[in-house]
């Protein structure tokens, strides 16, 4: 069983990911990882009649390629925890239907993928099964579309905005005796310091995820320089500067440890997509085509994953409601054993 220390689940099983999927579109064949990517279309419609049937279709490839890679089919899953950024979490509930597994549907905006990992390896710490899935997908037309203006606006984007990926990530954990393997995870807290401007979604998110940091440091106490790569998603340029700035001031220097995954899977300077890249898919597919296998290869033995999500309404922030953060993390390791 788990063991809990302040916001932190020690898991002594140790559960593993066995298996991962991480899909694409146009823009992510074009920034520098993507080769790693198990598939990318060239057409953001997918060949689909809506944006959102596009992001469905996101979602179903990335599970069937996860549990083809796993050798897995969806009767050996006990259950899915999946979200999106659309109402209703569209995308996890239309793209996963037809599966015929139990589903948790969840919503933490851009933090999602640490928040399904997280709760899928409790899952399998809990003994309540032997396989679960974590899922979650983007998509930038969809999003723009319910977040900001329609894309025949034409708005001008600033240059603290961040590029939504097209993309999902699929990621299935279970008892199994190989590498990455799950030591741990902290839920995050909702932190807001009033930001209100929706084009600056990294100021919004650097709280939560400097005291998501804060918090897994005083738990464990460990330090940065105890992992090889401290992984945020998706903070950008701007928040991940900020987080920095808090954690140094804070005495805890990240000592170079922290890349931000809105900044791995785009080039800022060739593809305009100002402070870098955002979205659930975003932290989801650099997680399931890059992170992952690093992991397993031993490029990584240490890494912490932290996705941050900025828990926005459109109806709230209309009404001059500031935007809360959240970031949840998950600590993946080459090696199964306790600290």
């Amino acid at each position: 069983m788990a063991t809990r220390k302040g916001n932190t689940l020690f898991l002594d099983t140790a559960p593993s990911v066995i298996s991962y999927g991480a899909v694409g579109s146009k823009k992510e064949s074009e920034g520098p990882l993507a080769a790693a990517f198990d598939r990318l279309w060239e057409d953001s419609t997918l060949g689909e009649e809506t944006w959102e049937k596009a992001e469905c279709r996101l979602q179903k490839e990335a599970i069937r390629i996860a549990l083809e890679k796993g050798e897995l089919s969806p009767k050996d899953l006990q259950v899915i925890f999946a979200g999106d950024l659309l109402n209703q979490c569209t995308s996890s509930t239309y793209g996963l239907r037809e599966l015929g597994v139990p589903f948790i549907g969840l919503y933490g905006a851009c933090s999602t993928m640490a928040e399904s990992m997280a709760l899928a390896a409790l899952f399998i710490e809990g003994g309540f099964g032997e396989r679960a899935a974590a899922i979650t997908s983007s998509h930038f037309c969809s999003a723009e579309r319910q977040f900001r203006f329609p894309l025949e606006y034409g708005g001008q984007r600033t240059p603290t905005s961040q590029w939504t990926v097209t993309g999902s990530g699929a990621a299935i954990l279970g008892r199994k005796a190989a590498p990455p393997y799950v030591r741990a995870v902290t839920i995050g807290t909702i932190t807001d310091m009033g930001i209100t401007d929706a084009n600056n979604m990294g100021a919004a998110m650097a709280p939560a995820a400097a005291d998501t940091l804060r918090r897994f440091f005083k738990d464990s106490g460990m330090k940065p320089t105890d992992f090889d790569l401290i992984a945020t998603g998706d903070l950008g340029q701007v928040g991940s500067e900020l987080l920095r700035e808090v954690m140094e001031k804070e005495g805890c220097p990240l000592e170079g440890r922290q890349n931000d995954c809105g900044l791995m899977i785009y080039d800022r300077e060739r593809q305009q997509v100002e402070a870098g890249g955002s979205g659930c898919g975003c932290s989801a597919s650099v997680l399931c085509a890059y992170l992952l296998p690093a992991l397993q290869r031993g490029e990584i033995m240490n890494l912490l994953f932290m996705a941050t999500g900025a828990l926005m309404s459109t109806t709230a922030v209309q009404q001059g409601e500031s935007i809360p953060g959240i970031a949840h993390l998950v600590w993946l390791s080459k090696e199964p054993g306790m600290r």
